[in-house]
């Protein structure tokens, strides 16, 4: 497939304290950008690949300090639309011993205002792959729509990440909307814990059989591994040993590496390892994003026979950078308070 992978959904402005102090004490605030979407869309950068996101931002300074991040990492931001009349969505980050908590500030942003006019946009009609996450049709109704649109276009192969956010629906709706959605797309991910949340399914199996049509599942199980479904086909990779500093934006690198191991012709394999090692970078660090690969730096670990991938991959996890020790500190205070 020629054209970039196009990553649809909105990215909010972070804030999170500069030091690990919780936000009512904390003097000084970070100003970065995260979302699913795009944190997709700069791992596909990093490891080479032609990537956009198209999404919509305030006329504001938060909404020039996500597109000003995301465009650093490699990402076409040309199809991200600027409103003047809705605000860019905003998050911050509480620290605290017992684990992070997150309060948003999204109702009505210039991203929740996404229709179905968005499928035609350049990107999204020369895409080799379009991009989304069950966070998007929970945003509005129109967001839903264009969700919906997006994967049910015949002239698009689309990959779906399910990605429940409970706080993002109204009660008993997700369950039923997400399976709707799922079934319509050509690549689906999807955590067992989660399918089992939303619809009781607790196996990859019993998943399969929710999703029999799908052409490519994905069920990711934590640390124990990913099974990819294909046709009559069924591929497992355990997951390699890593120790985790912080668990977000690790199953939006996984969908990256997954779909750039695709482009790359990898076979099932090859598909699940690339996606466990992007998500065992980002588990290593407390931001969403990892810096990527040197070239050619997993090729031995991708191609290895199944007996030697564990090791393989644990050894390359485990090397460390000063950056990897400088998160891990401040994350070790952050948990020490």
């Amino acid at each position: 497939m020629t054209g970039p992978v196009v990553c649809v959904g909105e990215t909010m402005a972070l804030l999170v304290p500069t030091t690990a102090r919780p936000l009512d004490s904390a003097p000084h605030l970070a100003v970065t950008a995260a979302g699913a979407e795009s944190n997709v869309a700069c791992t596909l950068a990093g490891l080479g690949h032609p990537a956009a996101w198209v999404s919509a931002v305030g006329e504001d300074p938060f909404g020039r300090v996500v597109v000003r991040s995301v465009a650093e990492r490699g990402v076409d931001v040309s199809g991200v639309r600027v409103d003047s009349d809705r605000p860019t969505g905003l998050f911050a980050k509480d620290p605290a011993p017992a684990g992070s908590t997150v309060h948003y500030y999204r109702a009505g942003s210039a991203a929740s205002a996404l229709g179905v006019e968005t499928v035609h946009a350049p990107p999204v009609r020369d895409a080799a792959v379009v991009h989304l996450s069950g966070v998007t049709p929970a945003l509005s109704p129109a967001c839903d729509a264009l969700s919906e649109r997006l994967l049910a276009d015949p002239d698009l192969t689309v990959s779906f990440d399910v990605n429940h956010r409970a706080r993002l629906w109204r009660p008993g709706r997700a369950a039923e909307r997400l399976l709707e959605l799922a079934r319509l797309a050509d690549v689906v991910l999807v955590g067992r814990d989660e399918a089992e949340e939303l619809w009781g399914t607790a196996t990859p199996s019993r998943i399969r059989a929710l999703l029999p049509d799908v052409p490519q599942l994905v069920v990711k199980d934590a640390e124990h591994g990913a099974t990819e479904f294909r046709a009559e086909e069924t591929t497992r990779v355990p997951s390699p040993a890593v120790g985790v500093v912080e668990p977000v934006g690790a199953g939006d690198a996984f969908a990256a590496g997954y779909l750039a191991g695709g482009l790359r012709g990898l076979d099932a394999a090859g598909r699940l390892r690339l996606g466990h090692l992007c998500a065992g970078r980002v588990l290593r660090v407390t931001g969403d994003l990892a810096d990527p690969p040197r070239a050619g730096e997993w090729d031995a670990a991708l191609a290895c026979p199944d007996e030697d991938w564990g090791e393989a991959a644990a050894a390359l996890l485990s090397v460390r950078s000063g950056d990897d020790e400088e998160e891990e500190a401040w994350t070790t205070a952050e948990r020490r308070r």
